[in-house]
Formats: C-alpha cells, sequence, structure tokens
C-alpha cells in the first residue's frame, strides 16, 4: 500500500460521492440553513431561550453559530456522518460493481483505506461548511459584539471568536467516529439503508439514554456526550477534561469499527 495509490482511490472516489444528489443537497443545506435561522431570528420576536446561547442571538451574532452548533449536535451531525460512511461500500454491493473495482492498478488495501479516507473526507467537510456558513451568517446579519460565557463572564468577540472556532473543531472526532461506524454497518449488513438509518437511530437512542439517571462514567462512553464536550471553552476559565475525554472516546468508537471494516473485508470474497 502506498500513499500515492490511497491518494489516487480518495480522490475517485471523492468525486464520486459529491456527484451524489443526497450529498450536494447535504452541503447545500449545511451552507444555507444558518442564513435561513439568522434571518428568523431578525425577524421573529421570540428566541430559542431552551437552548444554550439561545437569549443571546439578538444581542451577539457568534450567539449564532453557537446555537446552531448545540442543534447539530444533537440531530444534525450524526445525520451528515451516516449519509458520508453508509453508502460507500454497501453501493459496490447494489450494483454488483466490486469485481470492476478490484481490477484497478491499485490493491485491495489502497481501494479500501482511499474508500475510507473519502468518506473521512467529506464528513468534515461538511462540518467546515456548516461551521464557516454559522459564523457567516450571525457576523454579516447580527454582528460581532461581545457575548456573555457560560461562567456569567463577558468574552469579547476576538476571544469568543477564536473559543467557538475550537468548539466547532471538538466535535470533528466524534463525527469521524459515527463515520466510521456507519462505514462497517454499511460493509456488514451490505445495505445502504441500514447504514445510513442505524447509525442515526444509535445516535438519537444514545441522546435518550443520557437524559436517564445513573452512573456517570457510562454516559461519559457514549459517543454522543462527546458533542457536547465544547461547553467548557465557553466557560471563565476555561477547561479541557471533557474534550480529552470525548478524544480518547472518538478514537475507542473509530478503532473498533474500523478494525471490524478491515476483519471483514479480508475475510470476504468480495471480488466473486
Amino acid at each position: 500500500m502506498t500513499v500515492r495509490g490511497v491518494a489516487a482511490v480518495a480522490g475517485v472516489e471523492c468525486s464520486k460521492l459529491l456527484a451524489q444528489l443526497k450529498l450536494r443537497l447535504l452541503l447545500a443545506v449545511c451552507a444555507a440553513a444558518p442564513f435561513g435561522f439568522a434571518v428568523v431570528v431578525l425577524i421573529q420576536t421570540s428566541l430559542p431561550t431552551d437552548t444554550l446561547f439561545g437569549r443571546a442571538v439578538k444581542d451577539s451574532g457568534l450567539a449564532v453559530s453557537l446555537v446552531i452548533l448545540g442543534f447539530a449536535a444533537l440531530w444534525g451531525l450524526p445525520v451528515v456522518s451516516s449519509i458520508a460512511g453508509g453508502d460507500l461500500f454497501s453501493a459496490e454491493d447494489r450494483y454488483n460493481t466490486w469485481k470492476s473495482v478490484l481490477t484497478r492498478s491499485r490493491t485491495r488495501m489502497e481501494i479500501v483505506t482511499g474508500k475510507l479516507v473519502a468518506a473521512l473526507g467529506v464528513s468534515f467537510l461538511a462540518v467546515l461548511v456548516l461551521a464557516l456558513s454559522s459564523f457567516a451568517a450571525g457576523i454579516l446579519l447580527i454582528g460581532a459584539q461581545p457575548i456573555v460565557g457560560l461562567s456569567g463572564v463577558l468574552l469579547s468577540a476576538p476571544d469568543a471568536s477564536v473559543r467557538i472556532g475550537l468548539a466547532w473543531l471538538s466535535v470533528v472526532p466524534p463525527v469521524l467516529a459515527l463515520t466510521a461506524v456507519a462505514i462497517v454497518v454499511s460493509i456488514v449488513t451490505r445495505s445502504s439503508a441500514a447504514g445510513v438509518g442505524l447509525p442515526v437511530l444509535a445516535a438519537l437512542a444514545m441522546q435518550l439514554l443520557a437524559l436517564i439517571d445513573g452512573p456517570e462514567l457510562p454516559r461519559r462512553l457514549l459517543i454522543t456526550s462527546a458533542f457536547g464536550a465544547w461547553h467548557g471553552l465557553l466557560a471563565d476559565p476555561p477547561f479541557y477534561g471533557p474534550l480529552f475525554d470525548a478524544m480518547l472516546v472518538s478514537a475507542g468508537y473509530a478503532a473498533v469499527a474500523l478494525f471490524l471494516a478491515y476483519r471483514t473485508l479480508r475475510r470476504r470474497e468480495i471480488g466473486g
């Protein structure tokens, strides 16, 4: 396996993914939805007061990005992960194209690794588009006023902007981990519907489990808990313990999922 071979496969697979209508629509929603939310905030008198920073969306455009991040972490990002990874391998089974794919001048491991890189790259792209769009929507339509952090301390616009950027960066590990889970479900079931749907249902079930009273450790081991680790960044002083825990949990989910994916494909006679 060579880096050049993996890069070549990843480039082809990224092109295939981005040519799909569902992914184009997903990226379009990521780019447009924050502007729609900011417009609604401006024309309505009520505010999303039941969310973190919801009360501040008319006082500072920086709060728009944080509200969108909170909502996306609950519902949107699991969907992004599943769409990016849930169809990449099962599509080859659905169209019976594994045989032709494996006749390329690349090894099986280069093809598999290139597909993995493509899926993870598209997931990261969707998060990046949503982060940049939400930040731009708040700044352009409302403004870059200072914002009150979770400790009640007023954060200057530059300081808050850096923290918001780190907050969006903190959700990348769990997004990539969920993408890896979607990939292994797609490989094991050979079904695109299962690859896209089951990880989303699992993420929603984890969200519900997190609401049930119980020991703290099991909750911290849920991949969805990693999506809320950014809260510590908006405190003063910021605390980073949950971020380190989130990275470890995300790495654990990704490692197990990718190991299962590799083992399944190694044992499967996919060229027949």
